[in-house]
């Protein structure tokens, strides 16, 4: 099998400064901050434990000295106590830093994904077109905790580990300078390396995260899809694409951890060097020169333990870089602002009958290829306007125009007289009931789905919703009834219940403009002809806006536009376009040669494009 599928690219947005700098200065500035008098008690905490721990090294001497050498057993119990009482204190300073850490890590992570929910939520629907799902998920839940290890070891480490360091350094400047100038002397040749290192793992880290956000899209299209890869014997092929995804992403993980272990060699041999150094020195004053040995084993003790938050501090870089790297990728996000928004001078819509208008209008997807070519459609107030036509003609794209989830190139569409460009999006959308063929309910209950848009509804106001969509039937069969919970997407559901959900969901709406895209496709006759009855009852004094596959559906509509290749070719009432004899006509008498032989023709699908060729 060597067919593959393109991979979908994040959408791109404005470039901006991804500089070590900026980045910290900017989660400082935004994130840490807020946090402050918590990271000043957990550094407090942080300086109680190196104290702590340069006091344990200063313990060393009166313990070789006075105990084993001298054999004092007076103090014997005073130096055990002082051990202890240093232990305690350490235990419960480590105890204080890090509850009070793990807190501040774990809130920026909440405070970033809100944050980050809040602007992907109210990103332009052509956004979520073009970006797959998988990399946000991926960014959303991946990149955040790689961004909250970061900064929670640079913080715990910055501050712990250097505090220590130097509480410990102190120690040793304290029990011979010399001797510790000797120790780190050849320390100060790791900062290259270090600097060096962090570049390539926030390279590497970047790659890793695009890596598992490939491999998520991969994991959900097979998951969602799964009865076409049963259906289609894809299995094989699903795996092999799988198994590359995984491979590449453990590659790049290997490398990653690659990279970053290439400071312990670096570090154990230049610790190496410092102790051969001590001990060949130090060594020699006790033998030489009379040095007491507790001063010199204090010196190594604490040699010894200030070696390790100094190896933490080298890798600290590495972890941050990764962390950056995280960061770049998430601002990317948090900065991207949407086209579609309010204007500055927006007003709230004004009903007043519902009139829709489109007039001269021109759009396109991806600004290239036109969709649309100067449209002119007219909706009167309270009449039920019916779009048919071939497959890609336009139908729904002119249903999409109407709430602005996309914005027209030229033209114009207006409500009562009013610009949908110059209104509020919430007045406007909240004026529209939409029900689609892509039907999506929410993994709730099934009172829930049928009360989204209006979640104050009555108990007999979603009642009755249900009863008027032909929905009462099957929910009273359900085990829980209305408290049923529907499952991801409605999976537990048939599709004819989740179509008849959905016309519930928009009658509970009662908006003024009702917009039905296919509304009733996945519906039996006899259940189509219940929600028919019950549409016409809710269409009354309503603007309604319809697409249909089966023209029988829209006989009675006021004003029927037959569309092809992004143009209105015909408009008129069912009486008339069979009376002109055009397309319409021709579609018309093909489905009723096709509903005569049992079957039933999509008049917007391939028998409407082939009843067209014939003409």
């Amino acid at each position: 099998m060597t067919a593959n599928r393109p991979t979908t690219e994040p959408a791109a947005v404005p470039p901006q400064d991804s500089s070590t700098q900026f980045l910290v200065r900017r989660l400082t500035r935004e994130y840490v901050r807020p946090h402050l008098w918590r990271i000043a008690a957990a550094i407090l905490c942080m300086a109680i434990v190196a104290a702590c721990t340069a006091t344990f090294t200063q313990l060393i001497k009166p313990i070789v000295d006075q105990i084993f050498i001298d054999k004092n057993e007076a103090m014997l119990w005073p130096i055990a106590a002082g051990a202890l009482a240093v232990f305690a204190a350490k235990g419960f300073a480590s105890y204080g830093q890090g509850v009070l850490m793990s807190y501040v890590g774990h809130k920026i992570v909440a405070e970033i994904q809100e944050r980050l929910y809040n602007r992907l939520i109210g990103a332009d629907l052509s956004f979520f077109n073009r970006t797959s799902s998988g990399d946000l998920i991926a960014r959303f839940v991946n990149d955040v905790n790689l961004l909250r290890n970061a900064v929670s070891k640079t913080l715990v480490g910055f501050g712990k580990d250097t505090l220590t360091a130097l509480a410990l350094v102190g120690v040793m400047f304290y029990e011979d300078w010399l001797l510790t100038l000797i120790a780190f002397l050849a320390f100060p040749t790791a900062i290259l390396p270090i600097v060096r290192i962090g570049r390539r793992m926030r390279k590497v880290s970047g790659r890793t995260q695009v890596g598992v956000g490939h491999l998520t899209t991969l994991l959900d299209e097979g998951f969602q899809g799964i009865r076409y890869v049963k259906a289609y014997a894809m299995e094989a092929y699903e795996k092999s694409r799988a198994h590359m995804a995984i491979d590449a992403v453990f590659h790049l993980n290997y490398k990653a951890e690659r990279t970053r272990n290439t400071l312990h060699p670096i570090m154990e041999i230049l610790g190496g060097v410092a102790v051969v150094a001590v001990i060949v020195y130090g060594g020699y004053q006790v033998i030489t020169e009379g040095k007491q040995p507790g001063s010199f084993f204090a010196f190594i003790m604490a040699l010894l333990m200030a070696y390790e938050p100094m190896k933490r501090l080298a890798r600290l870089n590495a972890s941050l870089q990764e962390g950056l790297a995280a960061a770049a990728r998430l601002f990317t996000l948090l900065d991207m602002e949407p086209e579609i928004k309010d204007a500055p001078d927006a007003k709230p819509l004004k009903i007043t009958g519902g009139a829709i208008r489109f007039s001269h209008v021109d759009f396109s997807y991806d600004s290239k290829s036109a969709t649309l070519h100067d449209v002119t459609i007219e909706a009167p107030p309270g009449k039920t306007v019916a779009f048919v036509g071939p497959s890609g003609a336009g139908k729904s794209t002119v249903i999409n125009l109407i709430p602005r989830f996309y914005d027209i190139a030229a033209g114009a569409v207006t409500i009562d007289g009013q610009d949908v460009r110059g209104v509020t999006l919430d007045s406007l959308r909240q004026s529209i009931a939409l029900v689609s063929q892509e039907i999506l309910l929410f993994d709730d209950t099934v009172r829930a789905n049928i009360a989204y848009g209006r979640p104050g509804a009555s108990e007999a106001e979603i009642a009755a919703a249900a009863t008027a969509a032909g929905a009462a039937g099957f929910i009273a069969e359900l085990p829980q009834g209305y408290e049923t919970p529907v499952g991801p997407k409605g999976g537990r559901l048939s599709g004819g219940q989740r179509q008849r959900l959905a016309i519930a969901r928009a009658m509970l709406k009662n908006a003024p403009i009702l917009l039905l895209d296919e509304a009733t496709s996945s519906l039996d006759s006899k259940t189509e002809r219940q929600v028919q009855s019950a549409l016409r009852d809710l269409m009354q004094g309503r603007t309604t806006l319809v697409i249909a596959h089966r023209l029988s559906t829209v006989v009675d509509a006021d004003i029927i536009y037959v569309m092809d290749s992004g143009r209105v070719v015909e408009s008129g009432s069912h009486a008339e376009l069979l009376a002109r004899g055009g397309t319409y006509a021709r579609l018309h008498a093909m489905q009723f040669v096709d509903d005569s032989n049992g079957g039933t023709l999509d008049a917007a699908g391939d028998n409407g494009r082939r009843a067209t060729a014939r003409a």
